[in-house]
């Protein structure tokens, strides 16, 4: 079993301003779209179901998602109330779903013959929003992976290479099929092995330097690391082998799916409903940590009613709710046994988020605010001060179902 990578040489890092903004977003959408779909058994099938290399071949030239609209894509996130979005660019199958001049094993050499992330680039920068992209290191496809290290390291960080000069401003590239100790048979016969992710780590931050990079490996943040992730998880709470006794060091991103798989699967109906995923994204900003949804569009390039559904829900809720959730950061005495208290640095407001609403009396440990009320229709909650304290006398019963947000002035 191999060391984890060392990346101690590492030079850059991403632009300060950058950080900043991808802490500001808070909400974005996750999408695992690619050949797998027309199987419609997650984006795993080819090795759930040990299938031949030669017989998933035959896969690609049935894929033409006719019904994909990158600016519906868009409108919806919009909606939503998300701000950017991580797309597999290539998962572990290798088909690449961007038109890649280093393979032919890609979607615009396939009947649908158009790149959706050129597509969704475009739509993005008319809606304001900011694209990102997923890329699996591990490839089952191809043959370099296998048998010649050098070489495939030359082909994934080409690959880089064009995801971050093909695309305009790309906000985050999220690694995954790093797993120390898992390496591919291939690196061992090299001297040393190695993946190289310093030299990938500064090739992006040169190229691109607003674009984030995170790394799905399970182990502590490597140096050139710009953010950390968490899947189906939520920071500090089941997180084994991550770092979670540095949190803070880095910005957090917690990943979800909607139902149980991350690629499409029409029998999994085990959706989460809307007030779930609210609460969810509560809980990510008071643990500050951005929440990234996951859908998985079907094989026709379309995203399911189900998870349309929830997504505009979550998107009512922020309409009223947003200014307690973009930017937002959890105070020192954040967590609380009905919530979390959080403020917006920008402008001073300070939030309760009241999760599991206890009726009665609360108090808060918060100098020099006198004043409380509903954020939804700012109706004014009595409260008095006792030294340190705010003391709210709350109705009996809570005006939000899911989440009472309490505007503190």
């Amino acid at each position: 079993m191999r060391p984890t990578e060392d990346t101690s040489h590492v030079r850059l890092q991403a632009d300060p301003a950058a950080v900043r903004r991808y802490r500001q977003m808070r909400f974005g959408l996750f999408v695992h779209w690619g050949v797998y779909a027309l199987i419609g058994h997650g984006e795993w099938v080819m090795h759930t179901e040990q299938i031949p290399v030669e017989e998933y071949e035959r896969l690609p030239p049935r894929f033409n998602p006719v019904q994909f609209n990158a600016d519906e894509w868009a409108q919806l996130m919009v909606d939503a109330g998300q701000k950017y979005m991580t797309i597999t660019s290539k998962h572990h199958d290798g088909f690449c779903m961007f038109d890649s001049a280093l393979t032919d094993y890609k979607i615009t050499n396939m009947t649908f013959g158009r790149d959706p992330i050129a597509e969704l680039a475009e739509a993005f920068s008319r809606h304001d929003l900011v694209l990102g992209f997923y890329y699996s290191l591990l490839d089952w496809h191809h043959p370099d992976y296998r048998d010649n290290w050098p070489a495939y390291i030359e082909y994934y960080q080409g690959q880089v290479r064009e995801l971050c000069t093909k695309y305009g401003d790309i906000g985050m590239i999220w690694f995954d099929g790093y797993w120390p100790g898992h390496e591919p048979p291939a690196a061992y016969f090299v001297e040393g092995g190695s993946w190289d992710l310093a030299g990938t780590y500064d090739l992006i931050h040169e190229l691109s330097p607003n674009t984030l990079i995170g790394n799905n490996h399970h182990v502590p943040p490597l140096k050139g690391e710009d953010f950390q992730m968490f899947e189906q998880d939520l920071p500090g709470e089941n997180s084994a082998g991550f770092n979670t006794g540095s949190m803070g060091a880095l910005p957090l991103e917690s990943c979800l799916t909607i139902n149980k798989n991350w690629g499409y699967n029409p029998d999994d109906h085990d959706h989460k409903s809307t007030p779930e995923l609210i609460r969810f994204l509560v809980e990510c900003i008071g643990r500050d940590s951005n929440f990234l949804l996951n859908v998985g569009p079907t094989p026709m390039g379309d995203i399911q009613i189900e998870q349309v559904y929830r997504l505009r829900g979550i998107g009512e809720w922020l309409q009223t709710n947003g200014e307690a959730i973009y930017g937002a950061k959890p105070l020192p005495n954040a967590k609380q046994d009905w919530g979390y208290v959080v403020h917006t640095p920008d402008t001073g407001a300070i939030y309760l988020h009241i999760l599991d609403w206890p009726g009665g009396e609360i108090s808060v440990e918060i100098p020099d605010v006198s004043t409380a009320a509903c954020l939804a229709d700012h109706t004014e909650i009595p409260a008095r001060r006792e030294d340190e304290r705010l003391i709210l006398s709350l109705p009996d019963v809570a005006p939000d179902g899911v989440d009472t947000v309490v505007r503190l002035d």
